[in-house]
């Protein structure tokens, strides 16, 4: 299966970015991409920098979006991972994947389940926390284990994912550095990122990619936030398939063979020697003594 991550920066207006976003698709199925991967919130610039109330009017663009990408999807025939700003209703909104089956139809969503609250980050503000669970979606090229950025921290998730079947595990992603840090915790905050979601695809056996977004973007203050690209593809062994640079614009190819999963968990019986009685206190907040 060959796989098509789409890392760009912010065009300067929703419009010029989602034309761009388009001839990338376009770009990616002439190569030969039968599923194609888009970046966290790839609309917009990402807005959760700022508490505006204002903001919220981005989400009333959701099914004007829906229609845009299925229609893309259906056009070049490929399986499509969107990451949209959706109002689900007053007062409600969600960071949500949609996945486009190639005939246009919706495979699925999912919404992003774990919400940050960090400086830059302020996604409690606009996101209510998924109500959708860690569901696979099923497609015309596999079972897609999708969730979204904060999500790649958790275990939890990508495990749960890979317990339903998941055959990949997708990351769309808007992770950056501040200026103001050290070029050595900017490199141990990017090597960390990369390394958690390595150990996914090793303990669960499966490919594992994540797509991020790239370039500088500026907050209201003075500050912002710098975008490390980054986008990569590990194998089911946590082999490199592909990355990016952090830096620059790309279209990342990568020629996944599922069928590779089954050979490393004959190896590597992982999920075989799960203790599943013995695991009980993972449900705690925290194991006091």
């Amino acid at each position: 299966m060959k796989v098509s991550l789409i890392q760009h920066s912010f065009k300067q207006s929703r419009e010029a970015t989602m034309n761009f976003i388009a001839s990338k698709i376009k770009e990616s199925a002439l190569n030969g991409a039968k599923l194609v991967i888009l970046q966290e919130l790839h609309n917009t610039q990402y807005f959760c920098q700022e508490e505006l109330v204002e903001t919220f009017d981005l989400g009333c663009f959701f099914e004007e979006d829906i229609k845009f990408y299925a229609d893309l999807a259906k056009q070049f025939q490929v399986v499509l991972v969107s990451s949209l700003f959706e109002r689900r209703s007053a007062g409600l909104y969600h960071n949500t994947a949609v996945v486009f089956e190639k005939d246009g139809s919706i495979a699925g969503k999912y919404r992003k389940m774990h919400i940050p609250d960090d400086p830059n980050f302020y996604e409690k503000f606009y996101f209510t926390p998924g109500d959708l669970g860690f569901e696979p979606i099923d497609t015309s090229v596999g079972r897609l284990g999708v969730l979204v950025c904060w999500d790649q921290w958790y275990p939890e998730a990508a495990r749960i994912m890979a317990l339903k079947g998941a055959e990949i595990l997708i990351y769309p992603t808007a992770i950056g550095w501040f200026e103001s840090d050290s070029t050595e915790e900017k490199n141990r905050q990017r090597e960390a990122w990369i390394a958690v979601q390595r150990g996914h695809a090793i303990a669960n056996g499966i490919p594992v990619v994540a797509v991020n977004r790239v370039g500088f973007e500026a907050d209201k203050i003075g500050g912002g936030i710098l975008f490390w690209g980054s986008s990569f593809a590990f194998g089911a062994q946590g082999e490199i398939l592909a990355q990016a640079s952090s830096d620059k614009e790309e279209v990342l190819y990568i020629d996944i063979d599922k069928r590779r999963s089954e050979e490393v968990r004959r190896i590597w019986p992982f999920l075989r020697d799960r203790r599943i009685d013995s695991y009980g206190e993972i449900l705690k907040r925290y194991c006091d003594k």
